[in-house]
């Protein structure tokens, strides 16, 4: 078995590549299409998007405990789903926007949700076990680090092919058409497919499990290691608590620079940016992490990014371009911690499997993709029901002073303080530092050894 290296890092970065090229199509398109395409309320739509997140989240869970009750093939327990589950993914993505004329109102919403529903099931089937085998990939705390940077430098450069590309395919004088949809989801489907490949063919898993572990959960091991498992809940709240003021951000910038600044243009500055310092930072994260450890860095990147915000909040007569200028800096900080995320994932199955002695990499990894989809589902109205807290208008031609002020707080102040407190919590009660981290993967691996010789005594 070839050492770990660059085909792995690529073959990591294809797979998120691949996810998000429907992924982000789904997110930024798919509810333009249901609106004026399908016609259906979008106040209808919301509801399907918040019913489907809550049963995304349930499948993700029941599929990780399948993943992890099967026992390991010739190439590996993970990559054969990736391969096998990817064609039906991509299939059912391809029928979401198939567009029928003439048919009724209630038609299309039921079609919408059977075909979302399934889409967003088969995502799991294929997004679970990808997520999954970076914690068996490699045991090197570093080299996984690499696979979570890699990880989301794919996922920006599918979102960058999306934003860029996908207006210009989908809509003909500004208008949505249903065939341009269509082509669209065909164009990124075989890209897709593509990506999910090359996964498959440049990764290789490298980490034994242990197959006792269909048994020993039936025995209660699973839901003791789990609720043990401080680093697990932790890191749970930091993620929820970034990914709501993430998702915030992302609602609030709209009317930040649509009505407080008057240039709505300025967004597709802010999302090229935002971009940029991920493509930026990613060199340097294997390095920093190897020398100061990944909870060390990650916090760092909060603690500017939340810094930034509240010199931002404390700016409030600045231009859009300052804005941006000075915005910029804060990006590189959550971009570091986007980077680094998902090796914190990898750490917290580690520690399940030192509590526990069972390696349920698909469980614990599922059970992180379950509390993002609840996460989402609650999440998804955070930033409408803020908006309309500081009395915007839709009506109006401009905003009352007072709305204005509150959507800069809003877009600043919240992001400060929310950053903040995950700095904290990633500091003072997170436990997985450099050394402690070091430590666990050396006693995982005597762990291994001595039941490895064990069994064959």
């Amino acid at each position: 078995m070839r050492k770990f290296g660059m085909r792995d890092k690529l073959g990591y970065l294809f797979g998120d590549f691949g996810n998000d090229f429907f992924f982000i199509l789904v997110m930024a398109f798919l509810m333009v299409f249901y609106t004026d395409v399908f016609h259906l309320n979008p106040a209808a739509v919301g509801v399907l998007f918040m019913v489907a997140r809550v049963w995304d989240a349930f499948a993700d869970m029941a599929w990780g405990r399948f993943i992890d009750t099967r026992k390991t093939g010739k190439h590996g327990k993970f990559r054969p789903w990736i391969l096998r589950m990817s064609f039906p993914l991509v299939i059912s993505g391809i029928l979401m926007f198939v567009y029928i004329p003439g048919l009724s109102h209630g038609f299309y919403l039921a079609y919408a949700y059977v075909t979302y529903i399934l889409w967003g099931t088969l995502y799991s089937t294929v997004n679970i076990p990808y997520g999954s085998m970076a914690s068996v990939i490699t045991a090197d705390p570093v080299e996984r680090t690499a696979l979570s940077s890699w990880r989301t430098i794919g996922a920006q450069l599918a979102g960058l092919i999306i934003n860029v590309v996908g207006p210009i395919i989908l809509f003909v004088d500004n208008k949505a058409v249903p065939s341009r949809f269509l082509l669209g989801a065909i164009i990124f489907g075989i890209l897709a497919i593509s990506c999910y490949l090359a996964c498959y063919k440049l990764s290789v898993e490298r980490v034994v499990i242990d197959e006792t572990a269909k048994a020993q959960a039936k025995k209660g091991g699973t839901m003791k290691g789990l609720v043990k498992n401080k680093p697990l809940m932790w890191f749970l709240i930091s993620s929820l608590a970034f990914m709501v003021v993430f998702m915030l951000i992302g609602t609030v910038n709209v009317y930040l620079f649509k009505d407080y600044f008057g240039s709505a243009k300025a967004l597709s500055m802010v999302g090229l940016l935002q971009s940029a310092a991920v493509f930026v930072v990613a060199p340097f994260i294997q390095k920093l992490v190897k020398r100061f450890g990944k909870k060390e860095v990650a916090s760092a990147g909060l603690l500017v990014a939340a810094a930034v915000y509240g010199v931002l909040y404390l700016l409030p007569n600045l231009n859009a371009t300052q804005f941006i200028a000075i915005l910029t800096v804060a990006m590189l900080g959550y971009g570091t911690f986007n980077l680094v995320i998902w090796a914190f994932v990898t750490d917290v199955i580690d520690y399940h499997e030192y509590l526990t002695g069972l390696r349920e990499d698909g469980t614990v990894y599922a059970i992180y993709s379950m509390a993002r989809k609840l996460g989402q589902a609650v999440a998804g109205g955070v930033g409408g029901a803020a908006i309309a807290a500081v009395g915007y208008n839709s009506e109006l031609a401009s905003q009352t002073a007072e709305t204005l002020s509150g959507i800069h707080m809003l877009g600043t102040l919240v992001p400060a303080a929310v950053l903040g407190v995950v700095f904290l919590i990633i500091v003072f009660l997170y436990p997985l530092n450099k050394k402690r981290t070091e430590q666990l993967a050396a006693d995982l691996a005597e762990k291994r050894e001595q039941k490895s010789a064990t069994q064959s005594a």
